[in-house]
């Protein structure tokens, strides 16, 4: 799992038709601080996910591995909406927080 804040949405009117009804997401990947790493991926949404939230997302096979995304052509998806995270027994986020 990988952690990154929603920046968006990506629109596509033509898709494979196996990715028709899925919301697509443009992630933007951060480190541990919450900071951005500089890289970004698309990920199918599975969990209802919205523009500033800190997220969970898998890639690879893993992508393909949940009720959403099973059997379909997907390399990414969104799978949790953190509420908050801690390193050290220090709090690192909390949501609503930011």
């Amino acid at each position: 799992m990988n952690l990154a804040k929603v920046l968006g949405r990506v629109v596509s009117t033509q898709k494979e038709s196996s990715l028709d009804g899925l919301k697509l997401l443009m992630l933007g990947i951060t480190g541990p601080d919450g900071k951005p790493t500089g890289g970004s991926v698309v990920a199918v949404d599975a969990v209802g996910a919205g523009e500033g939230e800190y997220v969970l997302y898998a890639s690879g096979s893993s992508a393909r591995q949940t009720v959403t995304t099973d059997g379909k052509p997907v390399d990414a998806v969104v799978m949790a909406i953190v509420d908050s995270w801690d390193i050290g027994g220090k709090e690192r986020y909390r949501k609503g927080d930011d």
